[in-house]
């Protein structure tokens, strides 16, 4: 997925070896998702598909349910997530929330109560640091690497950013088909991350009017820096259980 992952997760010390084989199974997911869906990679189900080599059933099984996720949020951001574009079938916008998402359910799963999973500076957090104590993730600003834009607390959720700072203006606005350079960052907060990370590069592409549409989703939060430096965010309110 051209990032690096990080893992945080909560355990004591005889639990440590269990721990590490935990992880290194999340690993493995985040290495499969990217066998299966990269479009850099030639052999990936995703570039073989494009080029017509293999039919969506002969695909791994996770194709078929991540483009069913693709055409729900599709339809859900009036337009401005779409995994079609030019021709091709690219969901890679989604594919990296999705998979950091199950890589940290999984570590939940094997009976970890306390997980973050870093990846490339989209997080999924579980069941807070300590119990009564929520995860801390800070927000960079897109133009001051010296300050946070924001805090943000939560328990169980996702955040996610997609700006113009670190890849250059990558979102397309596939209403025009021109890059998407109204915003430099947007980041959004919520209950899971698959849902704020899609969301986040829908008010990237939407540009301006995604303040009022980010203002209507109910269960999740905004921070938004403008290409000329101005600063938006939703109201704040307590940590994100």
């Amino acid at each position: 997925m051209g990032t690096t992952v990080s893992f945080d997760v909560r355990t004591t010390p005889d639990d440590v070896d269990h721990a590490r084989r935990v992880i290194a199974a999340a690993v493995h997911i985040l290495h499969t998702a990217d066998a299966v869906f990269s479009t850099y990679r030639p052999d990936s189900d995703i570039s073989r598909l494009n080029r017509g080599e293999l039919r969506l059933a002969a695909c791994h099984p996770d194709v078929a349910r991540v483009l069913d996720l693709c055409a729900w949020f599709e339809a859900k951001t009036d337009g401005y997530f779409t995994a079609r574009y030019d021709g091709s079938i690219d969901p890679t916008g989604l594919v990296k929330g999705w998979a950091v998402d199950r890589a940290a359910q999984h570590i939940a799963d094997a009976g970890y109560q306390h997980v973050l999973v870093n990846g490339g500076g989209d997080i999924a957090a579980v069941g807070g640091r300590a119990p009564g104590l929520p995860w801390r993730v800070g927000i960079a600003h897109p133009f001051r690497s010296d300050v946070l834009l924001a805090t943000v607390e939560l328990f169980t959720g996702g955040v996610a950013t997609s700006g113009t700072t670190c890849r250059g203006a990558h979102v397309i606005n596939p209403r025009t088909g021109s890059p998407a350079t109204e915003w430099a960052s947007v980041t959004v907060s919520g209950p899971d991350l698959v849902s704020a990370d899609v969301y986040a590069t829908a008010a990237l592409a939407r540009g301006r009017s995604a303040l009022t549409w980010l203002s209507e989703l109910p269960g999740f939060r905004y921070w938004a820096v403008s290409a000329d430096g101005a600063a938006w965010q939703s109201p704040p309110r307590s940590a994100v259980r």
